[in-house]
């Protein structure tokens, strides 16, 4: 059943207290870019030095395909593939969240620190000795901990999205400086590993350390839409969001934390992988023609742009490069539009 809202019209999926309200052009927008999704999944399975037919990627997972061909898409690159697109949705939807609590177009995990904040728990873990499971907790507790003192110090007479955002470039300054004197501390073979690590790279997934990481990122984005009512109530305004009967403090804290808990299990696998968070979220705004950002097609929108970005930095670069080179020039040139677009817009 469709009808016609607010000047959008919408689409009600099931009945009674379990039924969904979306925008019919959220819908598709969202719809279709999961076929893309799809489409570049196959791509990836079949692309290598060792190449792989479509219909046989297909049999692989039916088991019409034995031997090496099978080896190859399930062993080899399905892993790193399923790698892409969760993180990818996981930036997407942390970049999201934070544009949305923050009201600002530039708020992003990595702009702000919190990539950062990862990235130097998984250091302090990784020069301690420690594993992936060691690398992994040390990552959500740089990223909490990062999270934490930018709120703490930019929420003095409550937390304005601009204040938010200048206080995250400070504390991701600092704390890339501090970075920057562990690897210059640490042994040699170690400080290699986590400075290639720490460009953003998909090379070291493997079935060992990808599943796991996907595992966990797919239920923490089951989480999402327990906060997702209340974030898009924040996007009125704090003082509106308390009219109606919002807990500002407790959505904030929420959207925070599971939006540090996303970029965490991404940063301890990945690395800190740049521009994800900070464009998705807004390509699905224009892509859905929402005032606010739809948090189901920020992580279709970010999972398209990572595992496309890893087909790039594997198979159309001459040398294989780490996939966070490919996301900073993409970002880069859409952040020099965006602030573009915001001074044309402010003048």
């Amino acid at each position: 059943m469709t009808r016609v809202e607010f000047g959008h019209r919408r689409a009600v999926i099931g009945r009674g207290p379990h039924r969904v309200v979306v925008r019919v052009r959220t819908l598709f927008a969202t719809s279709a870019v999961l076929i893309a999704a799809a489409v570049l999944l196959v791509t990836a399975l079949t692309l290598g030095d060792y190449p792989v037919a479509p219909a046989d990627v297909w049999g692989a997972f039916t088991g019409a395909t034995t031997g090496l061909d099978r080896i190859a898409v399930l062993d080899w690159r399905l892993p790193r593939a399923a790698a892409a697109l969760a993180f990818g949705a996981a930036l997407g939807v942390a970049g999201a969240l934070f544009q949305s609590f923050t009201r600002n177009p530039l708020a992003s995990p990595d702009v702000i620190g919190l990539a950062n904040g990862s990235y130097t728990g998984m250091l302090l873990a990784l020069i301690s000795g420690g594993g992936w499971a060691a690398m992994t907790a040390g990552s959500l507790v740089g990223g909490l901990a990062a999270a934490v003192a930018i709120v703490l110090l930019a929420s003095r007479d409550g937390l304005q999205g601009f204040r938010f955002i200048v206080v995250g470039i400070g504390v991701s300054a600092m704390l890339a400086a501090l970075n920057t004197w562990l690897l210059l501390r640490a042994e040699l073979e170690t400080a290699l590993f986590a400075a290639a690590w720490g460009a953003g790279t998909l090379n070291n997934v493997t079935a060992e350390t990808g599943w796991p990481a996907v595992a966990l990122t797919s239920l923490l984005l089951l989480v999402v839409p327990l906060v997702g009512r209340g974030v898009r109530q924040l996007d009125i305004g704090d003082d509106a969001a308390r009219a109606t009967g919002a807990d500002v403090t407790r959505i904030r804290w929420a959207a925070i934390g599971i939006a540090v808990a996303l970029v965490s299990v991404a940063t301890a696998v990945a690395g800190p992988i740049s521009f994800v968070a900070l464009a998705a979220p807004q390509i699905a705004r224009r892509l859905a023609g929402t005032a606010d950002i739809p948090l189901a097609l920020s992580a279709a929108v970010g999972a398209v742009v990572l595992i496309a970005s890893d087909i790039v930095a594997q198979h159309v670069i001459t040398y294989t490069v780490p996939v966070g080179v490919v996301t900073v020039v993409i970002g880069g040139g859409y952040l020099v539009w965006l602030l573009a677009h915001e001074i044309r817009k402010t003048s």
